[in-house]
């Protein structure tokens, strides 16, 4: 069964949300400086309201490893890493805390994505490339580049998917999951109705195919 994460959460709302449609991981942006940023203590808030069987992600951007483990890694099932983190960090990351270490990489190369997999990390998040950001934009990956590299580790596809396209590209890639954020929102935030549609476009595709 595809994994489906839902990434971005910043209401309560959010949570009842994903309470009722239940991907398998919700996650929340944790370094500041982003449009969906949540402080410290939203967090908390919102962690506490979350189903307990989805697992909860923070997503980082080159933020001090200190910081991480001292504030959100008791908190959290996996940390996904966003920026320019390297072997070095991430090895110290795994030393000090027992969270899944996930590594996003902005893919633009087949060679951006075969960089990332050689991090000692579980499980890869591909996003498209867009200079100066970290994410988060809605624009699509491209999947050709999928069939030029070799990828050893699970990984999420994210970047611009929404319920007209899911389906071709988890046919053409075969992730182990799949990530939304803008494409399962309106105005800016997350909507209700197409957390349902798209987490049961995902899921009906996926009982099909099996």
């Amino acid at each position: 069964m595809t994994k489906i994460k839902i990434c971005g959460m910043r209401r309560v709302d959010d949570i009842l949300y994903v309470n009722t449609y239940h991907p398998d991981y919700a996650g929340f942006i944790l370094s500041e400086g982003f449009k969906r940023t949540v402080s410290i203590n939203t967090f908390y808030d919102l962690e506490l309201l979350l189903n307990k069987e989805i697992k909860r992600v923070g997503v980082f951007v080159n933020e001090p490893i200190e910081n991480i483990l001292k504030s959100f890694a008791q908190k959290l099932d996996v940390i996904q890493l966003h920026g320019e983190e390297n072997a070095e960090y991430i090895d110290k990351l795994r030393e000090n805390c027992d969270c899944e270490i996930w590594k996003a990489v902005r893919a633009k190369y087949a060679d951006d994505i075969a960089k990332a997999d050689a991090l000692p990390v579980h499980k890869l998040l591909i996003d498209s490339f867009s200079a100066g950001s970290y994410g988060g934009t809605g624009k699509r990956v491209n999947l050709d580049i999928f069939s030029q590299v070799n990828i050893s580790k699970p990984f999420f596809l994210a970047g611009g998917l929404n319920e007209d396209n899911i389906c071709s590209a988890m046919e053409k890639v075969q992730p182990y999951g799949v990530d939304f954020s803008s494409s399962v929102e309106t105005d800016g935030f997350k909507d209700k109705n197409k957390i349902k549609r798209i987490v049961e476009t995902i899921r009906n595709n996926t009982e099909r195919r099996i």
